[in-house]
């Protein structure tokens, strides 16, 4: 469990299941990321989070239910993929559109970062947003991550080709 100001970032429960599937399953949030599937099949996303604990043990991946500390309300998710052979890790996250704009999606990342660094022992971490989604790159650049680069059309979703922006900070540099 890691912990900020506002936010509880906590292991996924099997109870967050529909939870997950009414805030993923809103199409603005959906466009905003790879995998996110629109519409959300019911039931799908306890199978989602099975699959979570199932890479967390193989230490693949960490993720983080993120919940207001006031409420324990779930708001999204968030999560470092873990690369072991190069010692890195993909930050990814969602935050359901009730909350937007409200510094929540940075604050975790902020948590995650440091957890990344310090208890991880990662050597960098990365994200990637698409270009038209300036919420996400407006976190990456809050908490330290530099601007690398654009990836042209590198990913499809819903028909259409999307650039990526790639972000990235190194232990020294956080440090």
């Amino acid at each position: 469990m890691l912990s900020t100001e506002r936010l509880i970032l906590r292991k996924l429960e099997t109870t967050d299941a529909l939870r997950i599937e009414d805030l993923a399953g809103d199409y603005d949030v959906a466009k905003t990321t790879l995998n996110i599937p629109h519409p959300y099949p019911k039931g799908s996303a306890l199978i989602f989070i099975h699959s979570v604990r199932e890479s967390e043990i193989q230490g693949k991946l960490v993720t983080y239910g993120i919940t207001k500390k006031d409420t324990s309300e779930l708001i999204g998710l968030m999560a470092i993929s873990i690369n072991s052979t190069f010692n890195r890790g993909e930050l990814a996250y969602w935050v359901g559109k009730p909350y937007w704009g409200q510094g929540y999606g940075t604050e975790a990342a902020k948590a995650l970062l440091q957890y990344g660094f310090d208890v991880l022992e990662l050597n960098r971490i990365y994200a990637q947003s698409f270009t038209t989604n300036p919420g996400s790159w407006r976190i990456m650049e809050k908490i330290g991550l530099k601007y690398e680069g654009t990836l042209r059309q590198h990913v499809s979703r819903f028909g259409e080709y999307y650039d990526l922006a790639q972000y990235g900070i190194l232990k020294e540099e956080y440090q």
